[in-house]
């Protein structure tokens, strides 16, 4: 059973450029030049073939504790990597497709704020459901603008995703131009995966949400470990289906903390002077009236700071948490300044009532959520 470790006295920042999520796209395809990054797991280099499957909320944390629920996954060859900040899905798999860092791709989020420059038209975004409390933003704003990188280098790469995320604004976001192969139910994906490779598609990206859904839901207990177990059996029957000259590469984006009932509004004398509230539990950002961002950093520091990193944006930028400057449009996605829970707690937020019912979650630069594996099997 997962047991929760230690609070951490400093942020895990993720090693964009090296053994990152950012990375592994950029690294599978250029498995066969002689100069391989020493992070990727020998059975991808020079494979004829790649699967790469995304395993949601699959941290390296929860895989070592519970490992023996998933043999086969935890016998994988390779190691950990970083995740992307925030560890939100949102922003961890358009990093996956799309190469790049967050400052790249602008994805900052998993609720982000759109609208003019501040004030009157403002409202925030959730992202995976690409809606705002006015209802669909597939319209007024369009997912391939608001991230434009094209995913995969611009080819036409199958996704194996639920058919029911086909036209959400999230996979035009971060799947734009892919050929989407759907699935309802975890054999389908299977069957699919080896249909594709057996018409000798040369890279093949595929996803699964079970794990994060337990985790969210049960915690990371006796519910997630027998999600565990299914996994487990879901990496084997991929293996399976490998042909000769084919590799199957596993990561994830993003790992876990079990929060429990852990999850409370931020303190009412530190709401005064905050006009809105993004993000998630373990990465909240407060958006400060003008003139208030210094006040609002201090009162979040003397409230919170004993559970939570706190950093105005301007120092997370500088201290490159998204990989580098951002544009002034992404800029305003973010708060003026962010709550980074390092302790097994989350901050509300009123607006997402959503969030209240979650029992294990992400966002944050613990351990527990930055390391993810990236790991792999191959045929001969």
């Amino acid at each position: 059973m997962w047991i929760q470790c230690a609070v951490p006295d400093e942020p895990v920042l993720p090693d964009y450029g090296g053994a990152c999520l950012s990375s592994v796209v950029p690294a599978l395809f250029d498995r066969f030049e002689p100069e391989v990054p020493s992070w990727l797991p020998g059975p991808a280099r020079g494979a004829r073939q790649v699967v790469l499957l995304v395993l949601d909320g699959l941290g390296w944390q929860q895989l070592q504790a519970d490992g023996a629920h998933a043999p086969t996954v935890a016998g994988g060859a390779g190691g950990p990597i970083t995740s992307v900040v925030p560890t939100t899905t949102a922003t961890a798999l358009t990093s996956i497709t799309t190469g790049r860092p967050p400052a790249g791709h602008g994805v900052v989020g998993y609720r982000v704020r759109v609208g003019g420059d501040g004030g009157v038209g403002d409202e925030v975004m959730n992202v995976l459901r690409w809606r705002t409390d006015a209802g669909d933003m597939r319209q007024r704003r369009p997912a391939t603008a608001f991230q434009s990188t094209p995913p995969f280098g611009g080819l036409a790469v199958p996704a194996v995703t639920r058919t029911e995320f086909a036209s959400t604004g999230f996979t035009a976001a971060h799947l734009a131009g892919a050929r989407l192969v759907g699935w309802s139910v975890p054999s389908t994906l299977v069957v699919e995966l080896r249909r594709l490779l057996d018409e000798a598609e040369p890279f093949v990206y595929a996803y699964y949400d079970g794990l994060d859904k337990v985790a969210h839901e049960r915690g990371l207990g006796e519910y997630y470990a027998q999600e565990l177990r299914t996994v487990d059996r879901l990496v084997g029957d991929i293996v399976d289906a490998l042909p000769p000259g084919a590799a199957l590469v596993v990561t994830s984006d993003h790992g876990q903390v079990e929060v429990g009932t852990s999850a409370r509004l931020p303190g009412p004398d530190l709401l005064e002077a905050v006009v809105m509230l993004s993000g998630e539990g373990r990465f909240r950002w407060l958006h400060a009236r003008p003139g208030a961002t210094a006040d609002v950093a201090a009162a979040a520091e003397a409230a919170h700071g004993d559970e939570a990193w706190v950093q105005t944006r301007e120092q997370i930028v500088d201290e490159g948490w998204f990989g580098g400057p951002l544009s002034t449009e992404v800029a305003h996605r973010l708060g003026d300044v962010a709550m980074v829970a390092r302790a097994p707690v989350a901050f509300l937020d009123p607006a997402d009532t959503g969030e209240t019912r979650l029992l294990a979650r992400h966002g944050s630069l613990t351990p527990a959520e930055m390391y993810v594996p990236l790991l792999a099997w191959a045929k001969g």
